[in-house]
């Protein structure tokens, strides 16, 4: 029987089901499953009044995102890094095509180009570039760490995690962009790399949000589009301006604060039926959650994550091999990174940079690479029960 590369081959599907199954952490699959079926909920009751002639069009899409996501779990299950290292760069080309096809030939919503239509699928290959470049890069780090400069390889890494991020930014999606940079240093942190390295790069970060918001623009050359500047500026002032996108935030913080401590049901949130809560079951369904459950609901979704965030950790220190330890680290950092920065735009304490909750916000890609994400790391930490883990 045929396999792909990095697959690893079997008997029997009863078999290879047990042998995929086996050693599994629970914990973090249980409460991956919990969230992605809480958010299909979610979607549905908050999106049921958003199109009257088809009541169901987001909740059925997003049930089939979900399934088509724990199919590519399981699938992913079997996977074996090292022997898929090999193809590192021929992931990482991939990658830059398909974000750079986007620019080219993409589909366009609300100002953004970030999808290839492919017949009655729309992909956006920025999300699944998340895990692309976490492999990437942490097979790049195991490869040199040991024969490069330190400085040479924070600077290989940089540049090679800032071409995709500097196409995704074009599209324009600085939220993804945001979480490549997080997944970028992540991986370097963990690797060891000197801390100067971490304080010269938040430097040039500053030196850049400087340049691109106020330097640049005083100049007359706009590197951001307004929406962008605004949702980067309005969490400071959300009264600031009610129309755009301070408005977002102000009803955001409304209905979070009117859920009170037990929420008002599905029935009695008018932020999200009377749709004054802009993008509910996207960027802003923790608002939702908020406002039908309260904060005791908010609350148990929150802990629910924390569950995530804490076995993806047990996972990373427990891996078998520094390859697995990095590709861990990336794949933690970014659901952690999206987890706080969505939660805090929501609150008002973050800016608003269109990063969705994982498992819970609506989207086919988003969903497929939270869920593969998943996948990757139980079969981390499957390897790491079944090894032992790694020697330094």
């Amino acid at each position: 029987m045929a396999t792909f590369p990095g697959q690893v081959e079997g008997g029997s599907t009863r078999a290879r089901t047990q042998s995929a199954l086996a050693g599994l952490d629970w914990w973090l699959l249980g409460s991956a499953v919990a969230v992605s079926g809480f958010g299909v909920y979610v979607v549905k009751i908050a999106t049921e009044g958003d199109i009257p002639s088809d009541p169901g069009f987001f909740f059925t899409r997003q049930v089939a995102y979900t399934l088509i996501g724990l199919v590519a779990l399981f699938f992913t299950l079997r996977l074996d890094l090292e022997r898929l290292s090999r193809y590192a760069w021929t992931l990482y080309a991939m990658l830059i095509a398909a974000v750079g096809i986007v620019l080219v030939l993409g589909s366009s919503a609300r100002g953004s180009t970030r999808w290839i239509e492919l017949g009655p699928l729309r992909l956006q290959p920025s999300e699944l570039g998340k895990v692309v470049i976490a492999f990437v890069l942490a097979v790049i780090v195991v490869e040199r760490i040991r024969t490069m400069d330190p400085a040479r390889l924070s600077l290989l890494v940089g540049a090679i995690a800032a071409v995709p991020a500097a196409i995704v930014f074009l599209q324009p999606d600085l939220g993804t962009a945001l979480v490549y940079a997080a997944i970028t240093i992540t991986i370097l942190w963990v690797a060891g790399q000197p801390i100067t390295h971490f304080i010269v790069a938040g430097a040039v970060v500053v030196a850049l949000v400087a340049l691109v918001l106020y330097v640049l623009p005083a100049a007359g050359v706009n590197v951001l589009r307004p929406y962008q500047v605004d949702r980067l500026t309005a969490f400071v002032d959300s009264g600031a301006d009610r129309s755009e996108t301070g408005y977002q935030l102000e009803q955001s913080k409304v209905a979070i604060g009117s859920g009170g401590a037990f929420g008002k049901g599905p029935a009695g949130a008018t932020q999200t039926i009377n749709d004054f809560l802009p993008e509910h079951h996207t960027d802003f369904v923790f608002a939702v959650v908020a406002e039908m459950f309260g904060f005791l609901g908010a609350g148990l979704l929150i802990a629910l994550y924390f569950v995530i965030i804490w076995r993806c950790l047990v996972i990373m220190r427990n891996a078998h091999s520094e390859l697995d330890r990095l590709m861990a680290a990336g794949l933690t950092a970014m659901l952690a990174f999206e987890v706080f920065v969505n939660i805090g735009m929501n609150v008002g304490i973050m800016p608003i940079t269109g990063i969705p909750l994982p498992f819970m916000s609506y989207g086919g890609s988003h969903t497929l690479t939270n869920l593969v994400a998943v996948g990757v790391l139980l079969r981390i930490g499957r390897r790491g029960r079944e090894l032992g883990p790694r020697t330094k």
